[in-house]
């Protein structure tokens, strides 16, 4: 029989949860089983469309989250002879579905058939290619979906988004979002539903052994040790100016209001300058060299915590100063770490090209250069409303060049240098590297490992670093913290199968219910925290809350914590993943992971945090800006089939500025051994070969062309 729950009105008033990470929206409504979802079947209701389906409707899902462990039930590799919950006290099996799914089924009045292989999104959604018949739903890349979509292949989810309320309130909140799925701009066609690992929030970030910091530039008098290192022959040259002034925005220590600070040159000189006109210099000189200069061109703000204008709240540190800091660091092992050695900058796992381009990521903060963090490829929309390419512009290489300098100095690490080696992911471990730049949650999980980081030892995300970024409003660029790490679209989804559904409005309706469900209140906790079980209540059964970025959400429950820590060393990703069976796809509320993250770790976001809040860091907008430069580029551009084809033939630039595992980057080999090829010898020669012989200004012709339907679409619908 027909299952209808009306709840049109239900999802419509019951707070839609929209951008719950900035306010764009109203709140969340956390209360659990708030009027957020289909219960039991389908829904109907008058203006928003009908989608009843039948009670018990079977959705055949070829969906997951990139290896058999992250599906929708469980591998053997995680249930072996039955794994038990803490939370529910529920042993699960082999084959079971995971809470999650359990808990979709009991609240949309379907049956889930997993049919998923355990692939990557490209390799699962090439298997099932030919045999769509077999199957529902399926994953893959935003790209294979448009283009199976225009070809036919995959459902037009526009056609049904008056009948999808939640979904459609979320695109409409988000203009980005909705421009980065659109497959076809004549048309507005959809081919599958986004997918979000956090949204409108920052994603990487820069994190030091802050420890290290304060032992080096913190307390009255000068600075001693019983032994140092001369730092190396300089090489790195100013980035910043040696002369004037230049007035920065930064939050005030105490995290209430932004103010004001002054770099005075005048004064104190660029600190890198000083420096290299010192000549050859020990590890003790250098610090006491550095220490002087905060004063200085600081006019004694950061008074004896000098370590503050790195780790602080009110930090204001620039490229130049992290140069001087790093050659402190490596020059001073002794009282660091008790070692002949330490490791300056490096990347978590430096035999792995896609952790090794973090470098390249940070650079683009470093030295003000868009595109290097984009949501799509190196492209970024300027201010003139235009789309560029990082990867053909001089600024990009002279970048790089100052990385270049830096390792020849000794300030990234060994094994970065030497490609990657067996040393390469235990640096931290080891007690030997000093910063990176990364994730947050999964990184500073090792101030809770005794083995690791001992008390008085913390390594945490510090403040985004000052660049001059050329954003439009002023003709000599302006200097502020800006990050391009941005969260929006990933570049996966899931797609209905038209195949598959065939003429069954019960698969065809249950399987648009189960993506509206996803955006509705109600399914982004379950989607992101689990069951009810796993969320702490209160004596009357509401959920125990906390404030998250202006909202309050749900407290995970002291059993879920204890399984986290038990199955995945702290990992939250990896616990929702592979035993909750949440976050893989939809959308990933960070306010889950933020409990997860240790002590460390949570002062460090929530100094950025706060930063955000008061508008001291910029970044882009999942929205056309007023200055299109906030503009974040969206994730997917809708290029055409005969496009496709053509950008597929320009194999320089997937193949030479690769970020996958094994692949291989230009940017980063520059680093390691600045230029090798005859045909680039600086910066100008490097993006004119990328921009005329590897094809890039076709490539940017055609995506430019794509990004211009975008906002004319964008213009006719808003």
């Amino acid at each position: 029989m027909k299952h209808f729950e009306k709840i049109s009105k239900v999802l419509l008033t019951s707070g839609l949860a929209l951008a719950v990470l900035t306010g764009c929206g109203p709140s969340i409504n956390v209360e659990p089983g708030s009027g957020s979802g289909t219960q039991g079947g389908g829904t109907s209701g008058g203006s928003t469309g009908d989608l009843s389906y039948a009670e018990g409707t079977v959705l055949r899902m070829a969906t997951g989250y990139n290896s058999k462990q992250t599906g929708i039930s469980y591998d053997p590799d995680i249930a072996g002879n039955g794994v038990t919950l803490a939370a529910n006290g529920v042993t699960y099996n082999t084959g079971d579905l995971k809470p999650t799914w359990q808990a979709v089924e009991q609240i949309l009045g379907v049956k889930f058939e997993d049919k998923y292989q355990g692939n990557g999104s490209s390799d699962e959604f090439n298997y099932w290619k030919e045999r769509m018949s077999d199957i529902d739903m399926v994953s893959g890349t935003a790209a294979l979906l448009t283009a199976n979509g225009e070809a036919g292949s995959l459902v037009n989810i526009a056609d049904y988004l008056d009948s999808m309320p939640n979904f459609k309130a979320y695109l409409d909140a988000n203009p980005i979002v909705r421009l980065s799925i659109t497959g076809n701009t004549s048309t507005g066609a959809i081919y599958f539903s986004p997918y979000f690992d956090g949204v409108n929030d920052i994603e990487r970030m820069p994190l030091m052994r802050v420890d290290w910091v304060q032992k080096l530039l913190d307390g009255e008098g000068d600075f001693a040790a019983d032994a140092s290192k001369n730092i190396k022959a300089p090489v790195y040259e100013p980035y910043m100016p040696t002369s004037g002034k230049v007035e920065v925005d930064v939050v005030n220590l105490e995290g209430t209001a932004a103010e004001k600070v002054t770099k005075d040159y005048d004064t104190a000189g660029n600190i890198v300058a000083n420096m290299n006109a010192a000549g050859e210099i020990d590890g003790v000189t250098a610090v006491n060299m550095l220490r002087k200069y905060i004063d200085e061109a600081y006019g004694g703000y950061y008074g004896t915590d000098r370590s503050n204008l790195f780790i602080g709240q009110n930090a204001a540190w620039d490229a130049d100063e992290l140069v001087a800091l790093l050659r402190c660091v490596v020059a001073n092992p002794q009282t660091l770490n008790g070692t002949d050695s330490i490791q300056g900058m490096f990347s978590r796992e430096e035999n792995n090209n896609s952790r090794r381009v973090d470098l390249i990521r940070f650079a683009g903060h470093l030295f003000g250069v868009r595109g290097l963090e984009s949501r799509q490829d190196y492209l970024y929309v300027g201010s003139d409303g235009a789309l560029h390419d990082a990867r053909q512009e001089e600024d990009t290489y002279k970048a790089v060049e100052r990385l270049n300098a830096m390792l020849k100095e000794g300030l990234i690490s060994e094994s970065f240098a030497s490609q990657g080696d067996e040393n390469s992911q235990k640096y931290m471990e080891q007690d030997l590297g000093f910063m990176s730049y990364d994730y947050n949650q999964t990184q500073t999980i090792f101030n809770n490992n005794p083995d690791v980081l001992q008390e008085g030892e913390k390594y945490m995300a510090v403040m985004i670093p000052v660049a001059r970024w050329y954003d439009g409003s002023n003709a000599d660029g302006v200097y502020m913290h800006f990050t391009e790490s941005w969260r929006s679209v990933k570049t996966d989804g899931w797609g209905i199968s038209v195949a598959g559904v065939g003429s069954d409005e019960n698969k065809l309706h249950a399987a648009l219910a189960l993506i509206d469900f996803a955006y509705s209140d109600r399914g982004q906790v379950l989607m992101s925290y689990g069951p009810d079980e796993f969320i702490k209540t209160k004596a009357d059964g509401s959920y125990e809350t906390f404030d998250f970025n202006g909202k309050q959400m749900p407290v995970i429950a002291d059993a879920t914590k204890e399984d986290l820590w038990k199955y995945t060393n702290g990992n939250y990703t990896n616990f929702a993943r592979q035993y909750l069976g949440s976050t893989l796809s939809f959308v990933k509320n960070q306010a889950f992971e933020y409990q997860c993250t240790t002590e460390a770790g949570q002062e460090g976001a929530g100094h950025l945090s706060k930063a955000i809040a008061l508008g001291v860091i910029k970044h882009p907008e999942l929205a056309v800006a007023s200055n299109s430069w906030y503009t974040s580029v969206p994730t997917v551009l809708p290029t055409t089939s005969v496009e496709n084809d053509k950008i597929s033939g320009y194999t320089e630039l997937t193949e030479k500025f690769s970020a996958q595992k094994g692949g291989d980057n230009l940017l980063v080999n520059l680093i390691v051994s600045g230029y090798t090829d005859a045909s680039m010898t600086d910066a100008a020669s490097a993006a004119d070969t990328v921009k005329n012989a590897w094809n890039g200004a076709a490539y940017l012709g055609i995506k430019e062309d794509a990004w211009k339907r975008d906002v004319e679409f964008y213009n006719s619908n808003k």
